[in-house]
């Protein structure tokens, strides 16, 4: 379906995004994954013809991407573009007439959506009288509305709590069951690894991962220990044949050298950790990105 090679952009002296290409096919979850910084926004950008590219090719069913396939893309930037002053209803109508949708049919489909995300009731409130979380619900109803065949998300969990984050989720799954593609940007990796299919993962504006999900996870082995144990786990980083562990309070990842055996692993626990489960399989999408960048997650630098 959307089609990007050798995608580059810079502004003045930094290089935003360099040399990015990726696929993206009906049916499909496709996180554009980095840290802030990394050049997910730009990319997006560059595809809605929002920035032009220094160079690069980008299509849609092998068609240039222009201003006339527009219509054809639902897209949520991550600064919310909401008048404040309008009300719910009204707001969500002014971008269907936008997309040329019937007056009729958009307002049907607006209160559906409304009653979905739990707002039906304040159909005619101000979107400023909204939390956060409720005008994210608010602008993505706007950019799925007129069924477009492919969404573009940017952050789409910024400002949402826990069960309105799992709501998302569900809605993403539905919409790819309907054979819908969507591609969402975030820097959250454990977000992406429950919802994506596919993904690119960008660090200084440039791919230093590709693929399925399970294509990645195979290409970085299963030899990492997940233990879960009560006790201060920080020696943990120092074990003999540990080559990296992500600790947390009551848990940690641990990344094994290739020929080092678990059994030995578990000695140097025994008697300093308490521990409550223990298991060995393939490395989290953080673990790899860890290993890959050989770096914690960067923030910053460059323009998103």
């Amino acid at each position: 379906m959307l089609s990007v090679q050798h995608l580059r952009k810079t502004f003045s002296t930094v290089v935003a995004v360099d040399d990015v290409s990726f696929d993206v096919q009906r049916g499909e979850i496709f996180g554009l994954l980095g840290p802030n910084g990394a050049g997910k926004t730009t990319t997006i950008r560059a595809i809605l013809n929002i920035l032009l590219p220094d160079s690069g090719i980008i299509t849609f069913d092998g068609q240039p991407f222009n201003a006339q396939t527009r219509n054809l893309v639902g897209y949520l930037p991550e600064e919310r573009g909401l008048y404040r002053k309008s009300r719910l209803l009204d707001t969500i109508l002014y971008f269907s007439d936008l997309r040329g949708m019937p007056r009729h049919d958009a307002k049907r489909k607006a209160m559906l959506w409304l009653e979905r995300f739990g707002l039906a009731d304040r159909a005619n409130r101000k979107v400023e009288e909204l939390s956060k979380g409720n005008q994210q619900k608010v602008q993505f109803i706007t950019s799925v509305l007129h069924n477009p065949p492919l969404l573009i998300m940017d952050e789409p969990f910024t400002g949402l709590d826990p069960v309105n984050q799992l709501l998302f989720q569900d809605v993403f799954q539905e919409l790819r069951q309907q054979g819908k593609a969507i591609i969402f940007s975030t820097h959250q990796m454990d977000q992406a690894e429950r919802l994506s299919d596919s993904l690119c993962l960008i660090n200084r504006g440039r791919v230093v991962l590709g693929g399925s999900v399970r294509e990645v996870k195979q290409r970085y082995g299963s030899n990492t220990l997940h233990v879960e144990f009560e006790g201060d786990g920080e020696f943990l980083r120092s074990v003999p044949g540990v080559r990296r562990a992500m600790v947390y309070a009551n848990a940690a990842e641990i990344d094994l050298a290739p020929d080092v055996k678990v059994s030995s692993v578990i000695h140097d626990m025994n008697g300093r950790l308490e521990l409550r489960k223990l298991e060995l399989r393939e490395p989290s999408l953080q673990s790899i990105f860890l290993q890959v960048v050989g770096e914690p997650v960067v923030t910053g630098g460059t323009p998103s």
